[in-house]
């Protein structure tokens, strides 16, 4: 036989499909923290939504694609009147979540916002229960949705931690795509085989690149991108289960496969010689950690990596906001991730510019004493010039232990520091906050202020009488779990 000939032999499908679908499929979850931290998450996540509810730049994408398109048992979009189907309702529920940067965080090797996948997860199982309603089943309950966001969450999270997509130019959402896929199928009934061709095809798309994320393209897109992803991974277990075959070797096949397309570099320079540095790399089995440890966007919309610094500069607001023109140079240390990916000097060019530039996100608590979404606008920033006489005094330095715990995974750190020198030789303190009170361990100081954060953005769209029974259903373990999925989702509507 001529060796020029390929050997047409079909692979089983690639282990690494083989145990996100037997995770999806089998493992009972009966971690009642990673239940809690769900419900939690499920109530910050639609607050998030709601609130950029209040932004025409989001909203403009809302809504059917065909004007006064009428959806049999329609998915409803939280806070609007929209009825969509549901791959058009998972892109506006996800798009939603994501406007304001101000829902969960996952940071390792990779990052991500886990909860971006409610969005599929929500519009599906408000579709299903809906029809099975219909034909005299009974519905999905919001349990079915907890263990489908502690699920996503795990597979987004366990695939971020080793694996750092963002250093091959792929952005995080292509884990929004496979986790929102995974659970959406079994929502839908899937079986292995249907499951396993859902997951090959998100593998086989080509992925989204990360360059909307940074300078000097950094703009609106990346807003929406997680909502894209999740409404991708709708279709595609959609189409699994119509019967389409799988693409079993999606990941390994030579020359055509994931890692020899997508995933042999580690960057511009360096190409990867190791067949084995280009598969993806586990340190823990599936199960319920990423849910239990996920971090929480408390108090400021803002790229997780400046949370910490948001909270110094905050910290330090009352020492300097009447010296603002005395200040010769503000030092920023952070950790590399930080520096990586949101250190930009320059004209930011608009809101999405603005949100992930390290330097303008320290520099408005440290004039103004707070940081909220309104301070990104354009309005705010021309109005308000001292902002980039801030920044244009920032130095930004690198400290290798703030890296370090920033990966170790007892520490999971994500820590700022802020000093401020004036021209008079005095200097601030230098502050310091190692764990931003979004994470773990900050739960107890965290967790009230989560839900007042649900709660005034609950306000800025319900009445206060819908607004406070939404807030104690969402407070209610049990009674959450037990509620349909279409009953709670009739508490959104307009």
């Amino acid at each position: 036989m001529s060796a020029n000939v390929d050997i047409n032999q079909r692979p089983d499908y690639d282990i690494e499909l083989q145990k996100i679908a037997d995770y999806v499929l089998g493992y009972k979850i009966e971690s009642q923290e990673a239940l809690d931290t769900a419900r939690n998450c499920l109530m910050d996540t639609l607050g998030c939504g709601l609130l950029a509810l209040r932004f025409p730049e989001c909203t403009k994408h809302l809504g059917p694609v065909v004007e006064n398109t009428v959806v049999p048992h329609g998915a409803r979009v939280p806070g609007t009147s929209f009825r969509l189907d549901p791959m058009k309702a998972a892109w506006d529920i996800g798009c939603i979540i994501r406007w304001l940067d101000y829902n969960d965080t996952w940071l390792a090797a990779e990052w991500g916002h886990p909860s971006d996948n409610l969005g599929g997860i929500l519009a599906v199982a408000d579709h299903l229960s809906q029809k099975r309603i219909a034909s005299g089943k009974p519905p999905l309950t919001m349990r079915d949705v907890l263990e489908a966001m502690i699920m996503a969450h795990e597979i987004q999270g366990v695939l971020a931690l080793e694996n750092s997509f963002n250093r091959v130019g792929l952005d995080h959402v292509v884990l929004v795509k496979v986790a929102s896929t995974a659970v959406v199928a079994k929502l839908m009934g899937a079986d292995r085989e249907q499951l396993l061709s859902a997951l090959s095809h998100a593998w086989a798309d080509g992925q989204s690149l990360r360059t909307y994320r940074h300078a000097p393209n950094a703009g609106s897109r990346k807003s929406w991108a997680a909502g894209d992803a999740t409404s991708r991974g709708v279709r595609l277990a959609d189409i699994a289960m119509r019967g389409e075959m799988g693409i079993p070797g999606v990941l390994t096949a030579p020359q055509w496969g994931f890692y020899d397309v997508l995933f042999s570099k580690t960057n511009k320079d360096q190409q990867i010689k190791d067949e084995n540095e280009r598969k993806f790399k586990f340190t823990r089995n599936y199960g319920t950690y990423v849910m239990e440890h996920v971090l929480f966007k408390i108090s400021f919309p803002a790229e997780f990596h400046a949370q910490t610094a948001c909270e110094a500069a905050v910290i330090l607001h009352p020492q300097v906001k009447d010296r603002l023109d005395e200040i010769d140079r503000i030092v920023i240390t952070t950790h590399e991730s930080a520096i990586r990916i949101i250190s930009k000097s320059g004209k930011l060019a608009n809101p999405a510019d603005r949100d992930h530039c390290l330097q303008y996100m320290a520099a408005v608590p440290l004039a103004f004493g707070s940081l909220v979404a309104e301070h990104y606008e354009d309005e705010f920033h021309y109005a308000n010039p001292i902002i980039d006489e801030l920044r244009e005094k920032m130095e930004v330095v690198e400290d290798e232990r703030f890296t370090r715990e920033y990966m170790e995974s007892d520490k999971r750190s994500i820590a700022n520091a802020i000093q401020v020198f004036f021209k008079d030789g005095s200097s601030t303190e230098n502050v310091v906050v190692e764990y931003p009170i979004g994470h773990r361990r900050r739960r107890q100081d965290g967790i009230p202020l989560l839900e007042a954060k649900f709660k005034a953005n609950l306000a800025t769209r319900f009445p206060a009488g819908r607004s406070q029974a939404i807030f104690m259903l969402c407070k209610d373990q049990a009674l959450l779990e037990a509620t349909p999925v279409n009953e709670f989702m009739d508490m959104f509507v307009i």
